[in-house]
């Protein structure tokens, strides 16, 4: 079985504009991702997929492999499926390249399942919330899943909505699983035939109100896999971000 991770990688960011090259302790952001990638034990292959010549001469630079794709994709999941159709893979795994923290360990937890059972075609992990600041914020988006672990849905909202507990809604409770909750992780696994499906729906009524693009899949039936995971990571999505980063590489 072939596995493929593909690294979505602009260099425009509305946030944070040319943060794949941004440098962390002597190498560019995406070099970071590549090579933690690259040591999951079920990838068989990694690709940057980028629409900027500067990425692209970055990760050749490093002796990556790399793809050049259209500018006009609006998601990572477009820009994923743009190489994944060009390329012989059973399993495509979406890696943020904005996350220079990823556990290889990660990367594998969430492509096992599909590894293993052919019916499932799509896959990605959660982990324990332990704050109530990040049950609240809309910038953590939350999941809930049924008992065979497949998602129920997604939301930027608190989920699950704690109807009587509204006054144990502090960190202890959080941090103890007395109130158990998780986040999403936003690492994905689908199928290579499933990914190019997925590419070509039309966005559905609640991926456009929750701004979530997995909740397409949802709407249209399609299960999702979520396997929890014990590890965290650090998404880059300001230079406060990058700080804690920088700060926690420091001290490995």
């Amino acid at each position: 079985m072939k596995i493929t991770a593909i690294i979505p990688a602009r260099y425009a960011s509305t946030r944070f504009p040319g943060k794949a090259l941004v440098d962390i302790l002597g190498k560019p952001m995406v070099q970071h991702v590549y090579e933690r990638t690259a040591r999951a034990g079920l990838v068989s292959e990694v690709i940057v997929a980028t629409d900027d010549v500067r990425v692209a001469d970055a990760v050749r630079a490093f002796g990556g492999r790399v793809e050049m794709t259209a500018q006009a994709h609006e998601t990572g999941t477009d820009r994923l499926a743009e190489v994944a159709a060009r390329i012989d893979s059973d399993i495509v795994v979406n890696v943020q390249g904005d996350e220079p923290l990823i556990e290889p360990a990660m990367i594998d937890e969430a492509i096992a399942p599909l590894a293993g059972d052919p019916a499932i075609r799509m896959g990605t992990l959660k982990s324990r919330i332990r704050t109530l600041h990040d049950f609240l914020s809309p910038n953590v988006v939350k999941v809930v899943t049924d008992r065979n672990g497949d998602a129920l849905y997604f939301s930027r909202s608190p989920l699950p909505n704690f109807r009587d507990k509204w006054n144990d809604l502090k960190d202890e409770a959080f941090a103890s699983g007395r109130l158990l909750c998780h986040k999403h992780v936003g690492l994905y696994v689908f199928r290579r035939d499933f990914l190019l499906e997925f590419a070509l729906m039309r966005p559905t009524p609640l991926e456009l109100a929750e701004k979530l693009e997995q909740l397409r899949a949802i709407e249209n039936g399609i299960p999702i896999r979520v396997i929890e995971t014990a590890h965290e990571s650090i998404g880059v999505d300001t230079p406060n971000d990058l700080e804690k980063v920088i700060e926690k590489l420091k001290k490995v």
